[in-house]
C-alpha cells in the first residue's frame, strides 16, 4: 500500500513539473497586422492590398486573392512589402484549390525568404535559389509515383536549384501526403517557426471546426534568415486549378521574459513642436481669410448661402416627407368620399326598386338614372325612359335566364364528355401502335379520295348529259347536187378504154420479146 502511494506521488510530481515547464515555455504572442491580410475589404478601391504587393496573373478582390486562375500556364504571387522585425513567428494561411479535373496542377507555395521571390519564377511562380523556407502544396505528380497531392517543406540557402523532375523529394526537410483540392470548406495551414523548430499543422477542410488541425511536418535545427519577407505564389501548367488565398494571418512569437518591441511614441518635445506648428498654420490661415474678406467684400455677402446646413437639410427632409404624407391622405379621403357616395346612391336605388317591385311593377328609369315609381310615370313615357314591366313579364324574363343558364351548363357537360371520349379514342389508337394507326388512316384517306373522284366523275357525266339534253338538236346537213347518169357512164367508158389499151400494149410487148429470142 505504501509503495502504491509513493508511485502516485511520484507520477503527480512529474506531471506538475511538466505542466509548470510548459507554462513557463509558452511564448508571448502578438498579432502583426502589417504582415497579414483577411476579408472583408481585403483589397482597396484602387485594387491594392495594404502592406502587400501582388503581380503576375494574381487578382485581388474584397474577399480573396486569386493567385493563379484556372487557365493554362499562369503564374502569380503576393509578397509583403516590409521585412520582418521579429525572430520567431507563426503564419496561418487559409486557401482553396479548386478545379474540374481529378488531377490538378501545379500547386501553391508559402515562402519566407530573405528577399521577395517575384511573381513569375520557375518554382511555383517564385524565383529559384531562394534563401529561406518554402512550404509547397504540390498537386501535380511529375515523377509518376502517385504521391500527390503532397505537402513538403524545403530549406534553401540560396545555392540549390529546385528538382522539378523528382518533385523536390531529394531536397525536402519533411512532408506529408494530404489532399487539399476541391474541399467543402477552406483548407488551412499553420506554419510555426520557434527556436529553430519548424512545425506545420494542416486543416483538411472536411469540417468547419477551426480546431481540427493535425501535425503534418515537424523539423528541428532549422536555421532560417533572422529577418525576411512572407509570400504566397502559385502556378498552373497543362492542367489548371483556381488557387485562392482567403487570409494570411501572422503572429510574432517572443520568448517568455522578453517583452515584444513597442512602437516608439513621440516624446513631449516633439508633441509640443507639432502643436506649435499647427497653431501657427491655423493663425496664418485665419489671417489670410480675413484679408481676403476685406479685399473682396462682395464675395463675402453671399458666402454660405449656396451651402445647406445639416439643420436645413433635416428640416427640408421632414417637410418633404410630411407633405407627401398629407397628399396621400388627401387622395385617400377623396377616394373614400367617392366610394361612400356611390354606395349611398346604390342603396337608395335598390330600396326604391324593392318598394316598387313589392307593389307589383318595375320602376321607370329616367334620363338622370333615378328610379320613378310607375304611379308617377307619365303615359306615354318620355323620350329616354323605359315602359313599365308587369310582374309576370319579370318572372318570364327570369325564367328564360334560368333556362339559358341550364342550357349553357348542359352544353358545357356535353362538350366535356365529348372531349373525354375524344381523348379516350386517341389514347386507344396510340396504344394500338404507331404503324397500325398510320396505315389505317392512310387506307381510309385513299378510299375517301377514290369515292370523291368517282362522285366527281358521275357529277361531270350527269352535267354533260343534262347539258346535251337541254341543248337544241343540230340542223341537218345541206345536200349538194348528185352526179348525172351521162357523166357517170362517160367516166366509166373512159376508164374501160384506158384499161383495154394498157392490156393490148402489154401483150404486144410480150410478143415482141418472144420473137427476139
Amino acid at each position: 500500500m505504501a509503495a502504491e502511494v509513493r508511485w502516485l506521488l511520484l507520477v503527480s510530481a512529474i506531471i506538475l513539473a511538466i505542466a509548470r515547464g510548459n507554462d513557463g515555455s509558452a511564448p508571448h504572442r502578438r498579432f502583426e497586422y502589417k504582415y497579414s491580410f483577411k476579408p472583408p475589404y481585403l483589397a482597396q478601391k484602387d485594387g491594392s492590398v495594404p502592406f502587400w504587393q501582388y503581380g503576375g496573373n494574381a487578382i485581388a478582390s474584397e474577399e480573396n486573392v486569386r493567385i493563379a486562375p484556372s487557365l493554362r500556364s499562369q503564374k502569380g504571387g503576393i509578397w509583403s512589402k516590409e521585412k520582418t522585425s521579429f525572430d520567431w513567428w507563426e503564419a496561418e494561411v487559409t486557401f482553396r484549390v479548386t478545379g474540374r479535373g481529378r488531377v490538378g496542377a501545379d500547386g501553391l507555395a508559402f515562402w519566407y525568404s530573405e528577399s521577395p521571390g517575384g511573381h513569375d519564377g520557375p518554382v511555383f511562380g517564385s524565383a529559384d535559389q531562394w534563401n529561406g523556407l518554402g512550404v509547397i502544396f504540390d498537386s501535380f505528380d511529375n515523377d509518376n509515383k502517385h504521391n500527390n497531392p503532397y505537402i513538403m517543406a524545403i530549406h534553401n540557402d540560396g545555392t540549390k536549384v529546385f528538382d522539378h523532375q523528382n518533385d523536390g523529394s531529394t531536397q525536402l526537410l519533411a512532408g506529408c501526403l494530404r489532399d487539399f483540392r476541391n474541399k467543402p470548406f477552406p483548407t488551412k495551414a499553420k506554419i510555426e517557426y520557434y527556436q529553430h523548430v519548424l512545425t506545420v499543422h494542416f486543416h483538411s477542410g472536411m469540417t468547419n471546426n477551426d480546431e481540427d488541425y493535425e501535425v503534418c511536418i515537424r523539423a528541428e535545427n532549422v536555421v532560417l534568415p533572422k529577418y525576411g519577407y512572407f509570400g504566397l505564389t502559385a502556378a498552373t501548367g497543362g492542367l489548371a486549378d483556381d488557387h485562392d488565398a482567403l487570409s494570411f494571418l501572422t503572429t510574432s512569437l517572443h520568448v517568455p521574459g522578453q517583452s515584444p518591441p513597442t512602437i516608439p511614441l513621440p516624446i513631449d518635445a516633439e508633441q509640443e513642436k507639432l502643436a506649435h506648428e499647427y497653431e501657427e498654420y491655423q493663425k496664418k490661415l485665419d489671417k489670410q481669410r480675413e484679408d481676403y474678406r476685406r479685399e473682396h467684400p462682395e464675395d463675402h455677402q453671399g458666402e454660405g448661402e449656396e451651402y445647406e446646413t445639416e439643420q436645413d437639410r433635416e428640416l427640408r427632409q421632414i417637410f418633404s416627407g410630411q407633405s407627401q404624407m398629407f397628399a396621400e391622405l388627401r387622395d385617400m379621403g377623396r377616394k373614400l368620399s367617392e366610394i361612400v357616395g356611390r354606395q349611398e346612391s346604390t342603396i337608395s336605388l335598390l330600396s326604391q326598386v324593392h318598394t316598387v317591385v313589392s307593389g307589383g311593377g318595375i320602376p321607370v328609369i329616367g334620363q338622370n338614372g333615378q328610379a320613378v315609381p310607375p304611379q308617377h310615370a307619365q303615359v306615354p313615357p318620355q323620350v329616354g325612359a323605359q315602359p313599365v314591366m308587369a310582374r309576370h313579364e319579370v318572372d318570364a324574363l327570369l325564367t328564360q335566364q334560368r333556362e339559358l343558364v341550364n342550357t349553357a351548363r348542359e352544353l358545357k357537360t356535353y362538350l366535356v364528355e365529348l372531349h373525354q371520349r375524344t381523348s379516350a379514342i386517341q389514347q386507344a389508337q396510340e396504344k394500338q401502335g404507331t404503324a397500325h394507326v398510320v396505315g389505317g388512316a392512310y387506307d381510309q384517306q385513299q378510299l375517301a379520295a377514290e369515292l370523291r373522284d368517282g362522285l366527281n366523275s358521275v357529277k361531270r357525266d350527269m352535267a354533260a348529259a343534262a347539258q346535251r339534253l337541254s341543248a337544241p338538236p343540230p340542223p341537218c346537213p345541206t345536200v349538194s347536187g348528185c352526179v348525172s347518169t351521162t357523166v357517170f357512164i362517160t367516166v366509166a367508158a373512159v376508164q374501160l378504154v384506158i384499161l383495154l389499151g394498157y392490156s393490148l400494149y402489154r401483150d404486144s410487148k410480150e410478143s415482141q420479146a418472144k420473137k427476139f429470142y
